[in-house]
């Protein structure tokens, strides 16, 4: 990667996907760049199975909580292409909307190869964290060189209640580190999250969401669209959702 800097602009040429980035042009296109991106990794999700819907016959989480949905990112990084156009999003995300950022965090375990990838493309200093302490070893939970003072951007693959994402910064900032943000691949909406993130005064962006897939599922015939709202109110009351 190249980085060319002057008092006008900020610039930078991404090599593997020939992408030229240029500062005040992805402020102009930002609002585009975030609605046509977001269904696209939305309707990608869906294409290779890390997104399944079924409102009919529920999934169970580990919580007990029913849900219409399950999402699993890890099964998008068998998919080269898939795989790609996620990396780059989250480039386009953390250089348009973080560029204070001077390291990146991935969560352990499932934001660590999307973290990975994005610091290799953005020539980024990685470390990884784990929510809890290693049970051997050193007992590290932080993986990786850092210093006090640095201003971490944190990569997760999805959030959900947002609590073990909130652990992992809250392990960084008592590491002598400022988190400046969080990115993930996809956000289910729960209000409890946004709450939670508010309160923690941690600006969360997310690729892409549940209401848009929850949509692009009905445009695409995948759902019925009289399921539509109790697709939504799941969201706003998932532990009473399907009793």
């Amino acid at each position: 990667m190249h980085y060319s800097h002057n008092i006008f602009s900020k610039a930078y040429i991404c090599t593997n996907t020939h992408t030229f980035y240029n500062k005040h042009w992805a402020i102009h296109m930002s609002n585009i760049l975030t609605s046509t991106g977001s269904r696209a990794l939305a309707e990608k999700l869906l294409q290779v199975g890390a997104v399944k819907l079924n409102a009919a016959n529920p999934f169970t989480w580990a919580s007990g909580w029913k849900s219409p949905i399950y999402c699993d990112n890890r099964k998008s990084l068998s998919f080269p292409y898939v795989r790609d156009f996620i990396k780059s999003e989250l480039c386009s995300v953390i250089f348009e909307q973080f560029p204070e950022a001077d390291s990146l965090a991935g969560v352990a375990t499932a934001g660590i190869p999307w973290g990975a990838m994005a610091a290799d493309q953005l020539k980024l200093p990685f470390m990884y964290v784990r929510p809890k302490p290693k049970e051997h070893g050193l007992g590290n939970q932080i993986e990786g060189f850092f210093q006090q003072g640095q201003k971490i951007l944190v990569i997760e693959d999805l959030v959900s209640t947002g609590k073990s994402s909130l652990q992992v910064c809250d392990v960084i900032k008592a590491a002598g580190m400022e988190v400046v943000g969080m990115v993930s691949i996809f956000n289910y909406g729960f209000p409890e999250a946004a709450q939670a993130f508010s309160s923690a005064g941690i600006k969360l962006q997310s690729l892409t969401d549940y209401e848009t897939l929850v949509q692009l599922a009905i445009e695409k015939k995948i759902i019925d669209e009289d399921q539509h709202m109790s697709l939504l109110n799941w969201r706003n009351n998932p532990s009473e959702w399907g009793k």
